[in-house]
């Protein structure tokens, strides 16, 4: 059983590979649904090639993505056209960000590789009045719900992978080289220390093993 099993995964997984597609960038069109139709300014946190940042630029008078990692950043910076309204700055989360303060802050698979607490205070005092974060995050699964969340996500990943790719065997997409992290906190630990910090956010698990979070500041 044990090897019929492992093998059924590793066919699983091969299948995967070969058809791979984004699970953040998935949740984009969610994020953007979730923010005013206008804003002025805008920062990603952990931007990646800057897919997220140049959809927000589409909205924000300007738009700023920050991650840690240089070559990603200089990834992003080719990729995005000369004319759009977005910078990018490869610097640590929780140092000094490109501006004071953001009508919008988003925050994609990221907050799991910062110091949770700190990170989610740090957003929240460079949110202008009446702001919005949103936050896709990923926990680690540990009751019932997770585990069968997870179950459901493992055929509709396969399934979406082999639609987005149109059955053809691919190549991962840009967004898919940054560096990964496993989550270590639950759904119910990041609920706690989210509302504790953010009071009244609204947090939900999704599927593809993500939670979303979102926090408007008064």
């Amino acid at each position: 059983m044990t090897t019929l099993r492992s093998r059924l995964l590793l066919a699983l997984g091969r299948f995967n590979a070969a058809h791979p597609w984004d699970h953040n960038a998935h949740y984009h069109r969610w994020i953007m649904r979730q923010l005013p139709r206008d804003f002025r300014s805008a920062l990603d946190v952990g931007c990646g090639t800057g897919d997220l940042a140049r959809l927000l630029a589409t909205r924000a008078g300007a738009a700023d993505g920050i991650d840690c990692d240089e070559a990603i950043v200089a990834r992003a910076r080719e990729l995005t056209p000369p004319d759009a309204p977005v910078t990018y700055s490869a610097t640590d989360a929780l140092s000094e960000l490109p501006a004071p303060s953001y009508d919008v802050i988003t925050c994609v698979a990221a907050l799991h590789h910062l110091p949770f607490t700190a990170a989610l205070a740090h957003f929240r005092r460079h949110l202008t009045p009446g702001g919005t974060l949103v936050v896709v995050g990923l926990w680690s699964a540990r009751t019932p719900v997770d585990h069968l969340l997870g179950a459901a996500a493992i055929p509709l990943n396969a399934a979406t992978g082999w639609l987005k790719n149109r059955g053809r065997t691919a190549c991962p997409p840009a967004s898919m080289t940054a560096p990964v992290r496993p989550a270590t906190m639950s759904f119910a630990e990041i609920v706690h220390e989210a509302r504790r910090v953010l009071p009244g956010a609204r947090l939900r698990r999704r599927l593809f093993w993500r939670y979303t979070l979102v926090w408007h500041r008064e």
